[in-house]
């Protein structure tokens, strides 16, 4: 600061003295990321398919920050320059959720979303976050078996999930050696500053979905003053992370099913599942209890009750759509037509899965991606296998419907010692949070966790929403409205807002909004 002050009078003899005494060798030392700041990305046409304004290129990051000199690994990032040049405030990244979710095509969906007024503002910056899609990618080499996160509590079949854990942690740390150590959420925070830096931004602007918001809610606390403007759209809990937010879906889950009981009754004219919230209640249940005695035949495969509780746990946060599936089972157990695909989630954009460089993207790499952050970001998993079958036990009596696969045995147990501990996220930097209040992946007590940690925060509350995620379609949305306004003109909202679901609301979909990759049936996804 000093030197700064003395500039106009210094530069003359100051710059004449020292420079020449600076050499490569001690400039890097003195910046050990030099190299990587000054990069100077090849931009090319992504896809002859695509647009030629939507641009990809190929920068070097370090695997390991605190050996910059080492190994180095490829990250992928896209762009489409702003559409107004005087009116440019500078970049904004995006990321989709995950962890493991790709991130390069985000320009070419956000072009879609972000009225022409806002956009016109940004440079639009995509990325596969390291270890994924075109980004030097990582396998574990898993079947599609083991990539199913979904594994309720039972006795006779727990020694098989401590089997399949460890089975994983093994394949990983086999596969992989080291390298899963450093595919963490702070190293991809890292990757966004060096990504700021090659695009010569002082400060970047940024919007994450789910699992993406504790990635930039890590990097407003790792890099505050390098943070503009932030939303955080259905947001993780940072104080959850990560075991605490699977546990979440179970406790989310139980209110949208009392929600769901009172919805239907209202309604037993449409759907004959009963006339009251218990009479409701009493239908599931008996429903589970005869699919546990006789699977029933659905869609080409048996369903039993565990398979049932599991597919229709984020069908509850839609009434409708947890209605018409609960009626499409009965149908089906009594031997009648049911209506097809009313239990399978709408992947949506995210869906649609880039090629790694060779052409080839591995076939577990979301499932390895979500492994190596959730298990390696954090040293706070229980490490006996015992903890985790009682843990499972209390919480299918506290959360019957899904309360023993959020807590029963991960990978995680088995998982080498996290390279660095878990990062507290609790600051002042201003940044907007949107929550929708029926969300089945990131719940509103998950959002109002991260709310409470951004101290400077303020949140967009959409009450009766439904959905995960928010910020998408119609413009005149109120929720849109608000994060357009902040994202037009820096200025939060005085206070926190909340708003009611737009008539355009997709109320039949929880997985389709947010583009987030889920590559096998039960695959994780925050």
């Amino acid at each position: 600061m000093r030197i700064r002050r003395l500039a106009p009078m210094l530069a003359v003899g100051v710059t004449a003295t020292l420079l020449p005494a600076l050499t490569p060798a001690q400039a890097s030392a003195a910046d050990p990321l030099q190299r990587f700041h000054n990069q100077h990305p090849a931009w090319h046409r992504c896809d002859p398919s695509q647009s030629a304004a939507y641009q990809c290129a190929t920068i070097e990051v370090p695997l390991n920050y605190s050996q910059p000199t080492h190994k180095t690994i490829k990250l992928a990032i896209s762009r489409i320059k702003a559409s107004a040049p005087g009116k440019r405030h500078g970049a904004i990244l995006f990321n989709p959720g995950g962890p493991g979710g790709e991130g390069l095509s985000m320009p070419v969906m956000m072009n879609e979303t972000i009225p022409k007024k806002v956009r016109e503002q940004y440079d639009l910056i995509g990325f596969d976050p390291r270890g994924v899609g075109r980004s030097t990618p990582v396998t574990c080499g898993l079947t599609a078996a083991e990539q199913n996160i979904e594994h309720p509590y039972r006795p006779e079949t727990f020694s098989r999930d401590v089997a399949w854990a460890r089975t994983v942690a093994e394949k990983c740390r086999t596969k992989n050696g080291d390298t899963l150590r450093h595919i963490t959420t702070r190293n991809t925070a890292r990757d966004m500053d060096v990504i700021r830096a090659v695009l010569g931004e002082k400060k970047i602007s940024y919007l994450g979905y789910s699992y993406g918001t504790y990635l930039g809610a890590v990097y407003t606390q790792m890099f505050p003053r390098r943070t503009d403007r932030f939303v955080l759209d259905s947001a993780v809990d940072p104080a959850r992370v990560w075991r605490g937010m699977i546990q979440v879906w179970a406790e989310g889950t139980e209110p949208a099913f009392t929600r769901w009981t009172k919805w239907t009754a209202q309604r037993n004219h449409a759907y004959q599942l009963g006339d009251s919230p218990a009479a409701v209640k009493k239908t599931f249940w008996d429903l589970i209890a005869r699919a546990d005695r006789d699977p029933i035949p659905y869609e080409g495969g048996k369903l039993n009750g565990d398979d049932i509780r599991s597919a229709l746990r984020r069908q509850f946060f839609s009434p409708k759509s947890a209605a018409e599936a609960v009626v499409s089972l009965k149908k089906a157990a009594d031997g009648k037509p049911a209506s097809r695909n009313s239990l399978m989630p709408n992947d949506g954009p995210g869906a649609r899965r880039s090629a790694a460089p060779d052409g080839k993207l591995p076939a577990d790499n979301s499932s390895a991606v979500f492994w190596s952050v959730v298990c390696g970001d954090t040293a706070a998993w229980p490490r006996h296998p015992g903890q985790y079958r009682r843990d499972a036990i209390r919480d299918k009596a506290r959360y019957p419907l899904y309360g023993d696969f959020g807590s029963n045995i991960t990978p995680c147990a088995f998982w080498n010692k996290p390279a660095e501990p878990v990062t507290p996220v609790h600051n002042n930097t201003g940044v907007l949070t949107v929550q929708n209040q029926w969300d089945s992946q990131t719940p509103l007590a998950s959002g109002l966790g991260m709310h409470r940690a951004l101290k400077g925060s303020r949140m967009v509350y959409v009450e009766g929403g439904e959905g995960h995620g928010v910020y998408y379609g119609d413009p005149s949305a109120c929720a849109n409205r608000a994060v357009n306004a902040y994202l037009s003109t820096g200025r939060l909202p005085a206070r926190d807002v909340t708003c009611k679901p737009s008539g355009n609301q997709n109320h039949g979909s929880h997985e389709g909004i947010v583009p987030t990759p889920r590559p096998v049936p039960g695959a994780p996804s925050f």
